[in-house]
């Protein structure tokens, strides 16, 4: 899967401007989250106008809901429930393939000299990952609520009251923020757009070794084990539990744990990363 994101645009004509100044003439940050701000509405016009790959951030994940529930569904579940079983995998499965992309789009950003360009402008370069983490962020939630009204038009039928919607809603983009956070994180550590792309594939096969299309104890021995131990099977039982009143148990506190550890060990070694590859700014 190929992506393309322009990375020619200047952050703001203030900016531009500044690094004209002559020597001599000190130049301001922009004040608060403006750098912020200017970097997300970047990787957000990105994202419009790479429709290419926003549809198959939607199109991968339902095609997978719909082979798994109508070709594999009947021989999983004869009552026709495997619906509602296979829908809270088939989320996190679209919040990867939607966040994979983040990566690519960080391997292009510090390959093709746009962080250099930042050093003569008075702009911390570090908002330009915080950009492509919100703008991913946003796109991927929008995805997922794409896919989850396909999900209801197949026979999806949720149990879930208000609260328990709040809940799945915070869960899903904690886990979103994390993973996106993680292959921001492997964008910066890897030496092209190409590589960046093949290491983060690899992490799109976690929900397929998790519960998220078959009960774990179905699986054998020592895949089960790896299974039940792996961040992907609690947080996808959590949103099970949310979703339809499936037992929650400590799926709760352990899908937020490993959100958590994962959004703040990705946030540090990006952080490590992207001052080794662009320098203090």
């Amino acid at each position: 899967m190929s992506h393309s994101h322009p990375s020619t645009d200047t952050p703001t004509t203030a900016a531009t401007t500044a690094s004209a100044l002559p020597r001599g003439v000190s130049r301001t940050r922009p004040r608060g989250l403006s750098a912020e701000a200017t970097f997300i509405g970047r990787s957000l016009r990105h994202a419009v106008r790479d429709v290419e790959s926003l549809l198959m951030a939607v199109a991968l994940p339902v095609m997978l809901m719909l082979m798994f529930t109508f070709v594999f569904g009947g021989a999983l579940d004869p009552d026709g429930g495997y619906v509602d079983y296979v829908v809270p995998g088939i989320i996190l499965t679209c919040a990867g393939f939607g966040a994979a992309s983040t990566s690519l789009s960080v391997a292009s950003d510090m390959t093709s000299g746009f962080v250099d360009r930042l050093r003569t402008m008075p702009v911390r370069a570090s908002a330009v990952i915080t950009g492509h983490v919100a703008a991913s962020l946003a796109r991927n939630l929008f995805a997922t609520s794409i896919v989850l009204l396909v999900a209801v038009a197949i026979g999806f039928r949720p149990s879930a009251g208000v609260g328990e919607w709040l809940a799945t809603v915070g869960l899903v983009a904690l886990y979103i923020l994390a993973i996106t956070y993680l292959f921001a994180a492997i964008g910066l550590a890897a030496k092209s757009p190409e590589s960046a792309n093949g290491y983060g594939f690899i992490l799109l096969f976690l929900p397929y070794v998790s519960s998220a299309f078959v009960p774990v104890e179905t699986m054998p021995r020592w895949l089960e084990v790896f299974a039940d131990n792996q961040p992907i099977t609690p947080i996808i039982d959590a949103l099970r539990a949310l979703l339809i009143g499936t037992e929650m148990g400590a799926s709760g506190y352990l899908a937020v744990g490993w959100c958590l550890l994962i959004l703040g060990a990705a946030a540090v070694w990006a952080a490590v990363l992207f001052r080794a590859k662009a320098g203090q700014r």
